[in-house]
């Protein structure tokens, strides 16, 4: 059976800001219905990616396509196509949740905007704040009220910049439960986040760097290509290790999680005969697998000594 049509399919995109590349020769190719995570550190290129693929802005250099059409070619026929959902609300905070939907509606030129309108408003448990000012709603509530405005015109694409920063656990859930039930209805995303436990929410991941593409694949590829090994330390005043530990030879990371530490590193053989005389104290020790935190800061470490 032949693999479908990507949503995405781009090739060495390129882009500078006064004479600064922020995009470095990026290729990505995302599937129909794919949840595909984006990170990377501050500045690493994600945001001017994202805005590249819906026409927001145009590459210096690539080729590719997006639904079907040329990013360098046909911006415009893209941009309908997609919604697109900004690091910052973006909605106008002194219009009502149905006025921002009822001005998003027009815009599109939707047809039976009113209804569609209340449809929406249901579907995604606005209800009750309807009339409310959206500038009044809490962070958790504005983002559906972003997402719901993103979805009005039932895009095939979902692009969006960082959409939970600083909202609670159970709006961040919430906000999941949304993306996967879209994409049982064939929605693709392309999400950009710094949340961890979201990146091992997604079909496969891609990590930037200072513009370029260091990694792509499932969680599980990512990990098992990093070549990481890791140890879990356990005890009540485990803290006390952290300084001694950072000076081993073998050692690339130590962090602390309550009373536990992880303490990684690349060369299996060095790490571990680097602890030994440490595995004899009151501590317990136990090798793990190595988690996509301490991956993706190894893969930010490497590329700042490169």
């Amino acid at each position: 059976m032949a693999e479908a049509t990507p949503v995405i399919d781009v090739q060495e995109l390129s882009k500078s800001f006064a004479g600064k590349t922020v995009v470095n020769k990026l290729s990505l190719r995302v599937r129909p219905g794919e949840i595909y995570g984006f990170l990377g550190p501050n500045g690493s290129g994600k945001t001017t990616f994202i805005r590249m693929l819906c026409g927001l802005l145009r590459p210096d250099a690539g080729s590719g396509v997006c639904l079907g059409f040329d990013i360098q070619k046909q911006a415009d026929a893209i941009k309908p196509l997609v919604g697109y959902m900004s690091q910052r609300f973006s909605l106008y905070e002194d219009l009502s949740v149905r006025e921002n939907l009822n001005f998003m509606a027009r815009i599109y030129d939707l047809p039976k905007q009113h209804a569609l309108v209340d449809e929406n408003i249901e579907r995604m448990g606005l209800g009750r704040f309807a009339n409310q000012l959206a500038g009044t709603l809490s962070g958790g509530w504005k983002q559906r009220l972003a997402l719901t405005a993103c979805l009005l015109h039932q895009p095939r694409l979902l692009l969006l910049d960082e959409p939970t920063a600083g909202v609670d656990p159970k709006a961040r859930r919430d906000f999941w439960d949304d993306i996967y039930r879209l994409s049982e209805q064939g929605v693709t995303s392309l999400i950009s986040t710094h949340y961890m436990d979201e990146a091992e929410r997604c079909h496969r991941l891609a990590y930037l760097s200072y513009g370029k593409l260091l990694v792509t694949g499932t969680a599980d590829e990512v990990v098992a290509a990093s070549g990481l090994t890791s140890w879990s330390v356990f005890g009540s005043n485990v803290h006390l290790l952290i300084t001694q530990l950072k000076d081993v030879e073998g050692v690339e990371q130590v962090v602390p999680f309550g009373n536990t530490l992880h303490v990684s590193g690349h060369d299996a053989d060095m790490l571990e005969h680097g602890l030994q005389p440490f595995m004899d104290g009151e501590y317990r020790w136990q090798k793990t697998a190595a988690n996509l935190e301490e991956v993706f800061i190894s893969l930010m470490q490497d590329r700042e000594v490169a």
